[in-house]
C-alpha cells in the first residue's frame, strides 16, 4: 500500500463514528449527547484538525496517540474530603496558567479527557476532575455507566462542587510549572457549572460555558469573571437562559460575552458530526474563541 493510500485511508477510518451506547432515555434532555450519526452526515478528516477538541468516536485514538504527559492525582477539598482528577501537562519553556474542565452530565468520560489534552496541546495545564469521586459509579471513571452517572449528577450539592474545583484549581495553581492563574470550561451540566463557578470562587480569573444553563437570580449578581458563552441555537431550553444573564451582567457592568451557532444543538463539541454539518461548523468557530478567551485574561 502507498503512503498517500495508507493517509486516505486513515482519515476515512477516522471518520467513521463508534457505536455509541443508546442506553438513555430518548426524551432527556441529554440524550443528544448519545445520538449516533445519521447515515450520510459523515464529514472525512474532522479526526485530523488537531486543533480542535476530539471529536467521541476519535477520543480514545486522539489520547493514545498524544505526546503529552497526563497523571491521576488524589486532591484533598478539605473536611476529610477528596477529589480525583486527570492532570494533562502542556509542552513549552515558560510556566502555564491553569484550566479546570468540568464533565458534561455523564461524569468523567475519554472525551472530556481529550479535551483536557487538546487544552495542553494549546498551553495549559488542564485539569480534569471526577466529580462523582467517592460514589462508586458503575463501571469506572473510563467505562462510566451513563444512566447511573446522571442520576448521582443530580444528588451532588452546588458547594461540594465548587469546593471540589477550588481545591484543584489551589493544586493546579501550586504545581512548579504553574502560573496563579486559572480559568474553567464546563460542557453541558459542566457548562453550568462553569458559570455558576465564577460567583462561587473569587479567584477564577475567566470562564468559558458550552451550551450550559445561566445561574439563578440569587447567584447571579456575584458572577465577577469574564464568561464566555457558546451555545447551539436549536437548543432552546439552555439558550432561553441567556437574556436574562445578559441584562443582569450588564447592568452589574460585568463581562458577558456569548454566541449562538446557527443549526447546532446541545453537545455540539462532543457531536461534531451530527446535524448535517451544523455542529462542526459550530466547534470550528467556538474553540478558537475559547482558547482566545483564556489566553487574554490567563496569559496576559
Amino acid at each position: 500500500m502507498t503512503l498517500a493510500r495508507a493517509l486516505t485511508l486513515s482519515l476515512v477510518l477516522a471518520a467513521v463514528p463508534a457505536a455509541v451506547a443508546q442506553n438513555s432515555p430518548a426524551a432527556d434532555e441529554h440524550a443528544g449527547h448519545l445520538m449516533s450519526m445519521s447515515p450520510g452526515a459523515m464529514y472525512v478528516g474532522v479526526a485530523a484538525d488537531t486543533m480542535l477538541p476530539a471529536n467521541a468516536s476519535d477520543a480514545a485514538a486522539r489520547l493514545a496517540a498524544s505526546p503529552r504527559h497526563r497523571e491521576w492525582v488524589m486532591i484533598a477539598a478539605g473536611g476529610g474530603d477528596s477529589v480525583g482528577a486527570w492532570i494533562f501537562y502542556p509542552e513549552r519553556p515558560t510556566k502555564a496558567p491553569v484550566v479546570l474542565v468540568v464533565h458534561e452530565i455523564f461524569g468523567l468520560s475519554t472525551w472530556v479527557k481529550a479535551v483536557g489534552d487538546q487544552l495542553a496541546a494549546q498551553g495549559f495545564i488542564a485539569i480534569v476532575p471526577d466529580l462523582l469521586t467517592g460514589k462508586k459509579v458503575p463501571g469506572g471513571p473510563d467505562s462510566v455507566n451513563i444512566d447511573s452517572a446522571m442520576v448521582l449528577i443530580r444528588t451532588l450539592k452546588p458547594e461540594d462542587v465548587h469546593r471540589r474545583l477550588i481545591s484543584a484549581a489551589n493544586f493546579g495553581m501550586h504545581l512548579p510549572a504553574a502560573l496563579p492563574r486559572y480559568g474553567i470550561v464546563g460542557f453541558c451540566w459542566g457548562g453550568g457549572v462553569s458559570f455558576a463557578h465564577a460567583a462561587w470562587s473569587p479567584s477564577v480569573m475567566a470562564s468559558v460555558v458550552y451550551y450550559g444553563v445561566a445561574p439563578d437570580s440569587s447567584l447571579i449578581g456575584k458572577v465577577h469573571a469574564p464568561v464566555l458563552g457558546l451555545y447551539g441555537a436549536d437548543d432552546a431550553r439552555v439558550d432561553a437562559t441567556i437574556p436574562g444573564a445578559d441584562s443582569a451582567l450588564r447592568r452589574l457592568n460585568r463581562t458577558y460575552e456569548h454566541d449562538l451557532f446557527t443549526g447546532a444543538g446541545h453537545g455540539f463539541a462532543r457531536d461534531q458530526m451530527g446535524r448535517n454539518g451544523a455542529n462542526l461548523a459550530a466547534i470550528q468557530q467556538a474553540w478558537p474563541k475559547t482558547i482566545a478567551w483564556f489566553r487574554k485574561y490567563l496569559e496576559q
